[in-house]
């Protein structure tokens, strides 16, 4: 265990590695000047080069990355150019309010998706498993901004019964949570239906039929238990999509998240929150998956970590 340990922890630095590299490779070749953009449009050509000076902009590419990896090293991701406040400490400020938002959307995923793909893998062939399977298409192709904009359409401005926007109490999460957890409601019903017709079609649940077992025993106590390893991963794979796309879900409700943060900063191009809030979301998922990893092995004995 320890070993494999190890081994994982190197990859998950080897890939913060190439992430970074990406990221900050990309944002330089954007056109544009991050001091031109923060000093505004009145300053002038002197002031923006002054700015350059002590932002480190006028340095070779290799002499930044240099200079940012050798803080990322210590814990230290810079500071915002346009509030001159520490990435570390936005980022975790906005950290919880993502995390709670992916976890309250993937709990909305699993209660509407895995009864809806049990159900829908039960009653094979029926209306049931063909509306079932429509409408997980529907929700992987619809676009989260849209069904966002439907939802605060109808249930905010119509009915009045949910808030447009904002963060406070549970009623302000309500509709970001379905929004979000929509596509992951369609990937778990249709993962869960093909693992549980894999497991009907078992040795030992025919067995159980044939020895008069009760069709909710069968469905219940044989099948379920051994469909559900498999799901594992995906719900875990699920998560850390969540924490990752939210951006789109937090600019529409105003979410104050580490999205919303993010595509604030893209449009400033606050270099430093870009780069600190990519790297946050890439070591949120790599770690999401070694933690699936971990899990998929204690639930199933035949599993071994080398």
């Amino acid at each position: 265990m320890l070993p494999y340990l190890a081994r994982r922890v190197a990859a998950l630095g080897l890939v913060l590695l190439a992430v970074s590299v990406v990221v900050f490779a990309i944002l330089r070749l954007i056109p544009g000047d991050p001091a031109a953009l923060i000093a505004g449009v009145d300053a002038r050509p002197e002031e923006v080069e002054r700015l350059r000076v002590a932002l480190g902009l006028d340095q070779p590419t290799y002499v930044q990355y240099g200079r940012y990896l050798g803080r990322v090293l210590t814990g230290d991701l810079g500071r915002s150019l346009r509030s001159q406040q520490p990435v570390a400490d936005d980022l975790a400020s906005r950290f919880a309010a993502s995390l709670l938002l992916a976890s309250v959307s993937l709990a909305v995923a699993l209660v509407v998706g895995l009864p809806a793909g049990v159900t829908a893998a039960v009653w094979r062939g029926t209306a049931w498993d063909t509306a079932m399977t429509t409408v997980s298409v529907l929700g992987a192709s619809m676009p989260t901004f849209w069904f966002g904009l439907i939802l605060i359409g109808f249930f905010s401005v119509r009915l009045g019964w949910l808030p447009t926007s904002g963060y406070g109490g549970m009623a302000y999460i309500v509709l970001p949570a379905v929004t979000l957890g929509a596509f992951s409601v369609a990937s778990i019903a249709r993962t869960a239906r093909s693992c549980m017709l894999d497991a009907l079609g078992y040795d030992y649940v025919r067995t159980a039929r044939a020895k008069g077992l009760r069709e909710n025993v069968v469905v219940g106590k044989h099948a379920l238990k051994n469909a559900l390893i498999p799901l594992v991963a995906v719900v875990g794979l699920q998560f850390g999509y969540l924490i990752g796309a939210s951006a789109v879900t937090e600019t529409v409700f105003t979410w104050p998240g580490v999205g919303l943060l993010l595509v604030d900063a893209i449009k400033h191009r606050d270099l430093p929150v870009i780069q600190g809030a990519v790297l946050l979301v890439a070591a949120s998922f790599a770690f999401v998956n070694l933690l699936v990893d971990l899990l998929y092995a204690t639930l199933d004995p035949r599993i071994r970590l080398t």
